[in-house]
């Protein structure tokens, strides 16, 4: 018979619990049959001792179980996409779209910013109407309708995962890889995905401040789905810097769509990452890749993939002239202004946790999950690492609600970029893990 006090001494000792022990566990995470002083002592037992493959792939399967599997029945792959979480990524608003065009479909399950990072259902929602908690029967109709949906996760989505990460954020456990693989995983599976492709950030901006960390993190994620039976791979990309020359909702949706416009100029690392990560996605259901990086980059240039998007944002309560007419959608900030470099030189280095921290105290982010968001705020046309600018010249520009607001970002802003000579710039991607 097991109990919760076997899986914990299993744990505590580093041998691996059984699959059928993980799925009761699960199971009691999801019904409260087991205690939160259990799921305490479970998360701190892995933190510290660590979790077999083997072991790692059943708790996932298990936590995936313990609520609400999809099951679809359309004519083409089911796939998706996940990232760990950086400043200026709003990749999911150009590549949901881009797949859908290219005749998949994309039952995308994001979540909420908190912390630095900022959250893809913030940026839908900066959308005047749209609404992204969604009913299954919904959900439903609008991936069928527009091929695509960025939704948030029902309370039947992987609930053992939403009880053992609440546990984790007040016992210290959050930076466990196990669990943080499990925590990503559960709720991505429970998708029905035929495949998936993760975006694991590195750098200033990124949860992952170095490539070993993100390494780890990359190949236990892909082992993991790959032996939970969905085809998955990794890119290990930069966030020295933003993905894009935006942070905050509605800066981010605009840039986003002017890629969709078929701008690359606006945000040239955005789109490039969109068609890397989409071509290795479509690879993994069959495409050769080469050719499937070419299909997304097409269905980017050709305005395909924005129909796709203003269809979704239509089918999800949004504006019905999207595509036509989305600038004056957007909700803009009252108070807009540069902020001028303090010096002559290069753009030496950013730092990127700095820089989201600063979007947090506009009101563009959350220091706790029941705070509100202000979508306008934010910074746009921000200086790219490299950059050569003259004393005076705008490093960004800075949208608030007020002057007051607007001043404390400024000071925040001039610390987090250094002026220097001319840096070695990293690459975008810094390497694939697919198994």
């Amino acid at each position: 018979m097991t109990d919760a006090r076997t899986v914990l001494q299993k744990v505590r000792s580093g041998e691996a619990p059984d699959a059928e022990e993980l799925g009761w566990f699960a199971r009691g995470l999801a019904t409260g049959a087991v205690s939160d002083a259990q799921a305490g002592a479970f998360a701190m037992a892995v933190c510290l001792s660590g979790l077999s493959d083997p072991a790692r792939v059943a708790l996932t399967l298990a936590m995936r179980d313990s609520g609400d599997v999809l099951d679809w029945d359309l004519p083409g792959p089911i796939l998706d996409k996940h990232s760990t979480g950086g400043v200026g990524d709003c990749v999911s608003l150009v590549l949901a779209p881009a797949l859908a065009a290219c005749g998949v479909f994309v039952p995308m399950i994001s979540g909420r910013g908190l912390g630095h990072s900022g959250g893809t259902l913030d940026k839908i929602e900066a959308i005047p109407g749209v609404q992204s908690q969604v009913s299954e029967e919904a959900l439903r109709r609008i991936v069928r309708s527009a091929g695509c949906a960025i939704v948030g996760a029902s309370a039947r989505i992987a609930p053992a995962d939403r009880r053992l990460y609440a546990i984790r954020d007040v016992t210290a456990t959050i930076t466990s890889i196990d669990l943080i693989t499990a925590s990503i995983l559960s709720k991505k599976l429970a998708a029905g995905l035929d495949g998936l492709v993760l975006d694991v950030k590195v750098g200033s901006g990124a949860f992952m401040a170095t490539l070993p960390e993100a390494g780890a993190l990359a190949a236990a994620l892909v082992q993991t789905a790959n032996g939970a039976g969905c085809p998955t791979a990794a890119l290990i990309t930069d966030m020295n810097q933003p993905l894009a020359p935006a942070m905050g909702n509605a800066l981010e949706v605009a840039v986003s769509m002017e890629i969709l416009a078929g701008n690359r100029p606006a945000a040239p690392r955005l789109h490039d990452l969109c068609v890397a990560l989409g071509g290795r996605l479509l690879a993994l259901a069959g495409e050769v890749e080469g050719e499937a990086e070419e299909k997304i980059a097409g269905a980017i240039a050709s305005g395909r993939a924005m129909q796709h998007f203003a269809h979704m944002v239509s089918e999800m309560g949004g504006p019905p002239d999207m595509e036509a007419d989305w600038r004056t959608h957007l909700p803009a900030a009252p108070v807009v202004g540069d902020v001028p470099a303090p010096m002559s030189g290069h753009v030496l280095a950013i730092d990127g946790e700095a820089l989201g921290l600063a979007v947090v105290g506009l009101g563009g982010g959350r220091q706790t999950e029941s705070d509100s968001i202000d979508p306008a705020v934010g910074l746009s046309e921000i200086a790219g690492l490299g950059q050569k600018v003259s004393r005076g010249d705008p490093l960004c520009s800075l949208h608030a609600r007020d002057e007051d607001s607007a001043q404390r970002a400024a000071h925040r802003i001039l610390a987090a970029i250094t002026i220097g000579d001319a840096p070695e710039i990293p690459p975008l991607l810094h390497g694939v893990i697919d198994r």
